[in-house]
């Protein structure tokens, strides 16, 4: 969010997952430890859990990936401010809300979020209600 939208730092971590057809999370995650340890950075810097809440997403989050870094041997992409909405909204917490409420005046299409939250709640996903009422106050605020 850093790089894509320029929100200030609020994490001293990079919340990442590899693409279909990329490296396996567990191998990015080992080289990110040797990077740490060359670099006498935290070696926890890399956040490969943040895979386990990226259910919460669209199939066609791909779409909305926002390029950057292009390197020889690595691509790095955001997700679209829709998708890390839909993200924010099912973390809940409330040191997220300021970059949530900046991510919604970048947002071109709330109606993905909107859309999304309905279809995991039809699906019974534990945590879419809560993340439909952080939703709802989240556009209260804005005024949307």
């Amino acid at each position: 969010m850093v790089l894509a939208y320029d929100l200030p730092l609020s994490t001293l971590d990079v919340d990442a997952f590899t693409a279909k057809g990329g490296i396996p999370i567990d191998e990015l995650d080992a080289a990110a430890k040797q990077v740490a340890e060359r670099l006498g950075i935290a070696p926890d810097w890399l956040n490969a859990h943040f895979v386990t809440f990226t259910h919460v997403l669209p199939g066609d989050y791909g779409t909305r990936l926002h390029p950057v870094f292009q390197g020889k041997s690595l691509s790095v992409a955001a997700l679209g401010p829709e998708d890390l909405i839909l993200m924010k909204c099912f973390s809940g917490r409330d040191k997220d809300r300021p970059h949530a409420l900046r991510l919604i005046r970048l947002c071109r299409n709330l109606d993905i979020v909107d859309r999304r939250i309905e279809e995991l709640i039809q699906k019974r996903v534990p945590g879419a209600e809560r993340a439909a009422d952080y939703f709802d106050d989240l556009r209260d605020e804005v005024g949307i």
